[in-house]
């Protein structure tokens, strides 16, 4: 048992299904017992389906922005509608029924491939929805190299898995998931080419039909996005798409120039 207090839910909503449309208000954010906001001003929105991506340097306030939608932390200034209800206003677990996560930080349980990517809400899930997520995931193919395939145990947070396998194990569960919100911390940095390029086409499937908020570290996944949101010091310094950014020659394009 973690040594945590319950997260604050008083939230009354619940919905079977929501289609995915995420507004964000005039959000400020500063993390409790702290000075320094580190949100601004925040207002966007994204359509069902739409890509969003989210850029700027390190410490710009991207991750953090990710963090609120979930409720990991809690805004009181501004507001986040998904749907058109604020966040705060649904049940939590149903907030995060709603909302897929695939971050740098992918964490395995020591238990089969096929429980770690079935866990939690989605235990119990049929065996062949497992396997056609992990397929679209581009993750069959290694698991089905393993002693036992999917029933292999992966050790201590997935030790016999790389870099590569465990992200694809990450897409496998937000497949499995089906949520119409994707938050996508695009964390391609440690893996080889190779993984790279399995990773973007599992992407690319996951994305499909979902509204996604895609924090960018590199910029070649997002020259697709319907709209990049550049970040600056917890503002939002510019939008609009790739080429209309480059055209502005401000911010994005610097970024683009350095080759992030």
């Amino acid at each position: 048992q973690l040594d945590e207090a319950p997260e604050v839910d008083t939230g009354t909503v619940e919905k079977e299904r929501v289609e995915g449309r995420l507004e964000v208000r005039n959000l400020s954010f500063t993390y409790p017992g702290t000075e320094r906001e580190v949100l601004s001003d925040i207002s966007f929105v994204a359509e069902p389906g739409q890509m969003i991506a989210l850029v700027g340097r390190s410490g710009s306030g991207k991750s953090t922005l990710a963090a609120l939608i979930p409720r990991f932390y809690h805004h009181d200034k501004g507001q986040i509608l998904l749907d058109g209800v604020e966040i705060e206003q649904y049940r939590l677990r149903n907030l995060r029924r709603h909302v897929s996560q695939v971050t740098q930080h992918v964490t395995l349980f020591n238990d089969t491939v096929a429980n770690n990517i079935a866990y939690g809400d989605l235990a119990g899930a049929p065996r062949a929805d497992i396997e056609a997520a992990a397929a679209d995931a581009y993750a069959k193919e290694f698991v089905d190299r393993l002693p036992k395939g999917f029933d292999t145990e992966v050790g201590e947070n997935g030790v016999l898995l790389s870099g590569g396998q465990r992200q694809r194990l990450a897409i496998a569960r937000a497949l499995l998931k089906n949520a119409p919100l994707l938050i996508l911390d695009e964390a391609t940095s440690a893996l080889d080419t190779e993984s790279e390029r399995h990773i973007q086409a599992a992407l690319d499937h996951v994305m499909q039909g979902r509204t996604t908020l895609v924090i960018a570290h590199r910029l070649s996944t997002i020259e697709k996005a319907d709209q990049i949101l550049v970040m600056d010091q917890g503002r939002l310094v510019e939008r609009g798409t790739h080429t209309e950014l480059l055209a502005a020659n401000g911010h994005y394009a610097r970024l683009h120039a350095m080759g992030l």
